[in-house]
């Protein structure tokens, strides 16, 4: 039986969630914009305490790696290890647009071809945003897009495709594609990162505590400039 707690911090709301074999045994969130600094010590203190009174034993730390904020990846990550090494257990990192998803599959029914588009939002027209299908592979890697009428059009001219996120509401009024499919108030949340991270336990994919870094989009923003992806 594997205990996860999980951290999410890289957008607007602060969350974590303890899970046993997938399931949530506890969870809080906080959405008042960017609140982490204050919020997270707090969750994380409360979780422990729930842990200790049922007598469960924590065997992993799971933390949202991005892409999101600078600041909120920053302090999640940071508490995530900081757990890590006072717990002496290992640390479990899972994609961001990946945790958006999964909220968006568990609470809807969708065709076998249905695609999946998380959008973070970033400066003016530009989102961060990946595209997977129903079995969570990657159809469209990470990338950051300008949004046009044409975005996405490869793929919308033979799936639909469901956009969801804090990116995606710029994009409604843009993107007409008959096959678009815009779907409101989707945000990264701990509860549903709980059977990502039951995954990645039981293949014991875990990361490197001491130089384990995030996916943070101003490094995003750098990397894709120079291989000319904006």
């Amino acid at each position: 039986m594997s205990t996860i707690l999980n951290i999410e911090t890289s957008t607007s709301v602060c969350s974590v969630a303890l899970s046993r074999d997938g399931g949530v045994e506890f969870h809080k969130e906080n959405y008042q914009n960017m609140s982490h600094a204050s919020s997270l010590g707090v969750f994380v203190e409360d979780a422990l305490e729930f842990a200790k009174k049922n007598d469960i034993t924590i065997e992993a730390i799971a933390v949202s790696c991005g892409p999101g904020s600078y600041t909120g990846l920053r302090i999640g990550v940071s508490e995530a290890k900081g757990l890590c090494f006072a717990l002496n257990i290992p640390l479990i990192a899972i994609n961001t647009l990946q945790v958006m998803t999964c909220n968006v599959m568990f609470n809807g029914r969708f065709d076998d071809n249905a695609l999946f588009c998380p959008m973070i939002d970033a400066r003016r027209m530009e989102v961060y945003s990946a595209i997977y299908n129903l079995g969570l592979e990657e159809i469209k890697p990470v990338s950051a897009d300008i949004i046009t009428e044409d975005s996405y059009k490869e793929y919308l001219d033979k799936n639909v495709i469901y956009f969801f996120g804090d990116g995606a509401a710029k994009c409604q009024d843009i993107i007409k594609h008959p096959n678009a499919r815009f779907i409101q108030a989707v945000l990264p949340v701990a509860v549903d990162m709980t059977a990502l991270s039951e995954m990645a336990f039981r293949r014991s994919d875990f990361k490197d505590v001491a130089y384990f870094e995030p996916f943070y989009l101003k490094e995003f923003v750098t990397t894709t400039s120079k291989k000319k992806v904006l």
